[in-house]
C-alpha cells in the first residue's frame, strides 16, 4: 500500500520527465506564438501550429492501419507519444502544463522516475488507442491532456489506498476525477466537444490502474495477493 513520508519534505523535486515534457510543450507553444506574430519566421511561420499537428498529431488512421494490415506507417509509431507536444492556444498549453507540473509533484513523493516514464507512455497509447476507436472524424489527437489525467489516475489511486487503510471512505478519493468529467460532460452537453473525452477517462484508467504495480514494492504486494488467494 502508498505509505507516505511524513517527515520528507514539503516541496518536492518536480520529475525529470514531467519537467522535460513540459519544457518541451512550452519552447513549442512559445514558437508558434512568436510564429503568430510575426516575430520569427516569416510568414510561413503562421502555419506552425498546424504544420506541428501534422507531424506530430495522432491520426486514426494510424491505428486503422495497425489493425488492418499489421503494421504502423513509416511516420505512426512516434505519433503514440508525440501528440501532447502541440497544444491549440496558448491557453490550452497554460492549462496543460499547469496540471503537469502539480501532479508531477505529488506523484515524485511516490513513484520513482523509471515507473513514471513507463504509466506516462502507457497512458499516452491508451488515450491515442481510445480517440482512434471512438473518432471518425479523421481529425488528430493533440494536447497532454490524457497524460494529465493518467497523473490524476496514480493521484486518486494514492489517496485512495491512504483512505482504505486509515478506515475512510476510500470512494472519496474519486471527487477530483468526478468534477472534472461533470466539467467536461457539461461542454459535451453544451457544445458537443466530445473530442478528446474518452482519450482523458482512457488516460485516467490506465494511470490508476497500473498505479499498484508500479508504486515502490507494488510489483511484490500483488504476488502476496494472489499467493493469498
Amino acid at each position: 500500500m502508498y505509505d507516505p513520508n511524513h517527515n520528507a519534505s514539503p516541496v518536492n523535486p518536480i520529475p525529470p520527465v514531467v519537467l522535460g515534457l513540459v519544457a518541451l510543450i512550452a519552447l513549442f507553444e512559445i514558437a508558434f506564438q512568436l510564429g503568430e506574430r510575426g516575430l520569427a519566421g516569416g510568414a510561413a511561420a503562421i502555419q506552425w501550429r498546424v504544420q506541428a499537428l501534422q507531424t506530430f498529431g495522432f491520426y486514426p488512421s494510424v491505428w486503422d492501419q495497425l489493425v488492418t494490415a499489421g503494421r504502423l506507417p513509416v511516420d505512426g509509431a512516434w505519433r503514440f507519444v508525440t501528440y501532447p507536444l502541440v497544444h491549440a492556444s496558448f491557453v490550452h498549453t497554460l492549462f496543460a502544463c499547469v496540471l503537469l507540473l502539480a501532479l508531477g509533484n505529488f506523484t515524485a513523493r511516490v513513484f520513482r522516475p523509471v515507473a513514471l516514464v513507463l504509466v506516462l507512455a502507457a497512458c499516452l497509447i491508451a488515450g491515442a488507442i481510445a480517440f482512434a476507436v471512438t473518432n471518425d472524424t479523421g481529425a488528430p489527437l493533440y494536447g497532454a491532456y490524457p497524460a494529465a489525467y493518467g497523473l490524476i489516475g496514480m493521484y486518486t489511486w494514492c489517496l485512495w489506498t491512504m483512505a482504505d487503510r486509515m478506515g475512510r471512505n476510500p470512494y472519496a478519493a474519486f471527487q477530483l476525477i468526478g468534477v472534472l468529467v461533470g466539467i467536461q460532460l457539461l461542454f459535451v452537453v453544451l457544445e458537443g466537444a466530445w473530442y478528446s473525452f474518452f482519450a482523458e477517462i482512457a488516460g485516467f484508467v490506465t494511470g490508476f490502474v497500473l498505479a499498484a504495480p508500479a508504486a515502490p514494492g507494488g510489483i511484490a504486494r500483488l504476488r502476496q495477493k494472489l499467493r493469498g488467494r
